[in-house]
Parts: structure tokens; C-alpha cells; sequence
């Protein structure tokens, strides 16, 4: 699985991302390319205290990223009809709206 674009994950206002999936379905593909994304190391160790887990079912459900802020706001996707892009975009514009250091350097 290659990450598309090698877009850097910041996880720096993010308190836990819990990616479940049932790895027979032929529509997990972008949510284990999701998770690939902000398991690796390097996003991992832009916040130490993010917690980072996968719950591999069974069960023909449907793939679901589930992604808690710091400030208590969650963003869940369902993966099914969402590339890999998409869901990368959308955390991405997430974490950058709630991080202060980015919205300071945006208005320079």
C-alpha cells in the first residue's frame, strides 16, 4: 500500500483515531491506506499521546475511521465511498483549523 502523495500527518491536536474494518470486504483499501498513513512513525511522534488503534472485524462492516480531538470533537468517516485522498483531506483541514501555531502563521 503506498501512501498517496506522502502527505506528512500532524497529530498534534488529535487525542485518539480507532480505525475498525472487516479485511474480506473489497472496500477497505483507503482505510487501511488511512491507517498505514497515521500509524506510521513519523505521525505517531508528532504527538506521543495520540492513541492509534485498529479493530479488525469480522463481521462484513462497513470501514470506519473515527478521529476524537483534543477539544473533544470527533470526525468519523465511513470509508466505503472515500479515497484515501479524500479522508487524508478532510483530517487534514481538521487538525490545521484547531492548531493554533498554523492559524498564527496563516495570518502573517
Amino acid at each position: 500500500m503506498a501512501a498517496p502523495g506522502k502527505a506528512s500527518v500532524v497529530l498534534k491536536t488529535v487525542k485518539k483515531v480507532v480505525v475498525q474494518f472487516c479485511p474480506f470486504e473489497s472496500n477497505v483499501r483507503s482505510t487501511r491506506e488511512f491507517l498505514a498513513l497515521v500509524g506510521s512513525e513519523k505521525a505517531r511522534s508528532s504527538n506521543i499521546n495520540c492513541e492509534v488503534t485498529c479493530t479488525v472485524k469480522h463481521d462484513k462492516s462497513e470501514p470506519v475511521v473515527d478521529v476524537t480531538y483534543v477539544d473533544g470533537e470527533r470526525l468519523v468517516m465511513k470509508g466505503a465511498g472515500l479515497t484515501c485522498r479524500e479522508m487524508l483531506s478532510a483530517f487534514q483541514s481538521r487538525c490545521t483549523d484547531k492548531d493554533p501555531q498554523t492559524k498564527g502563521a496563516a495570518a502573517k
